[in-house]
């Protein structure tokens, strides 16, 4: 499923990465002993040394365990049955093949740009999966589900929870203003979009999810 995710974000976005984000998970212990929180079912874990950067994927066994029915079988099922568990999954795969891809153009990234992509990310996979006769309703569907009928953790510091309020915000604007293409049924010119935004870098990215300029 790991491997899966990460094939269809590059097809969506036009690019291959040699790193594959599989090789680099971690269980639970290695995760905390490389300095996770243990509060969430997918985390990145980045370590910067001299010139190299050293990633780790946590994805937690109860999420793995959770998805192993779909792994093999067409990917719209795990939309109808388990839409939340395979966006955790997807947004850890999302963190790790931006901050690669990042990295290996030599640009940092920030917290909040890493958020808003992974937003983004998830969108466009789900989307992108339904593509066909009723796209449009589902389309509509996925803006309630993965940026309306949302939560967020209690234990969040102020910091955090304006973090993640703001990438939902910024990331909303951008996937609603995407929908056009949607309705009209333009996958080329949906792409395109998807790949221009992913490509600009921090502050561009985010004034453009913001604006659109």
């Amino acid at each position: 499923m790991i491997g899966r995710v990460q094939d269809h974000l590059e097809a969506i976005y036009g690019f291959t990465c040699e790193a594959r984000a599989e090789v680099f998970v971690v269980d639970t212990e290695a995760a905390a002993r490389l300095g996770g929180t243990g509060r969430a079912e997918e985390e990145l874990l980045v370590h910067e040394a001299d010139d190299a950067l050293e990633l780790a994927l946590y994805l937690s066994p109860a999420l793995l365990d959770r998805l192993k029915p779909y792994e093999s079988g067409p990917l719209g099922y795990v939309l109808d049955s388990d839409l939340a568990g395979y966006c955790q999954l997807a947004e850890g795969v999302s963190h790790f093949l931006y901050v690669a891809h990042t990295a290996a153009h030599g640009r940092t990234v920030s917290l909040l740009e890493l958020e808003a992509q992974a937003e983004v990310d998830k969108f466009a996979v789900c989307l992108l999966h339904r593509w066909g006769e009723g796209v449009g309703a589902w389309a509509r569907e996925l803006l309630q589900r993965l940026f309306d009928r949302i939560s967020y953790r209690k234990q969040l510091s102020a910091q955090e929870r304006w973090r993640y309020e703001e990438a939902n915000r910024l990331s909303r604007r951008f996937c609603a203003r995407l929908m056009g293409h949607v309705a009209a049924r333009r996958l080329d010119r949906l792409l395109s979009d998807l790949r221009y935004a992913y490509r600009l870098g921090a502050e561009a990215k985010l004034r453009h999810f913001a604006h659109g300029g």
